[in-house]
């Protein structure tokens, strides 16, 4: 498992790569870490996410690239990144930054079958969503089922990647 270092040390790889100033971190995971980025040439800022394995970034730059290529940049009026560029050298998603509400982060997803959960799991992690998301869940079931439709199915549900207006 490489360190923050090393992520660090990969972010500022692709920066210079790319002609970017790195900003500041936006957050980190299980997954990896992500920052603000400019390009020293053009306006505007990015995210890129540098990602801990190879496993996880390649399930994300493929969900990715499948919305792209299906021009998906909302679901249900909920903002989703636009893939801009990916490194698969250095494990780099490079995208846009969106605003409330938005759904994203896809390293957990699968593409174009559903993981085979036990029911018993399955019926535990509705009753935790269902939870965490309070009266907002059906709209959430709403969102996941539009992301099948496109052969995406989102593993990682919380509140931080389906996340409502304030």
């Amino acid at each position: 498992m490489p360190t923050e270092e090393e992520l660090i040390y990969r972010a500022d790889s692709y920066a210079q790569r790319h002609a970017m100033v790195l900003g500041d971190q936006l957050g980190s995971g299980v997954h990896g870490i992500i920052f603000v980025a400019a390009n020293k040439t053009k306006p505007g800022r990015v995210a890129i996410k540098i990602h801990k394995r190879e496993e996880s970034y390649s399930r994300e730059r493929d969900v990715y690239l499948r919305l792209r290529n299906r021009a998906v940049s909302e679901i249900r009026g909920f903002h989703v990144p636009q893939l801009l560029r990916y490194d698969d050298e250095l494990w780099v998603i490079e995208m846009e930054i969106v605003t409330r509400p938005f759904v994203l982060d896809f390293a957990d997803a699968y593409l174009d079958e559903s993981p085979d959960y036990p029911e018993e799991v399955l019926t535990e992690w509705r009753a935790e969503k269902r939870e965490q998301f309070d009266d907002r869940w059906p709209e959430v079931e709403l969102i996941l089922l539009s992301l099948e439709r496109h052969g995406v199915y989102l593993v990682d549900v919380s509140p931080n990647n389906i996340a409502f207006s304030k």
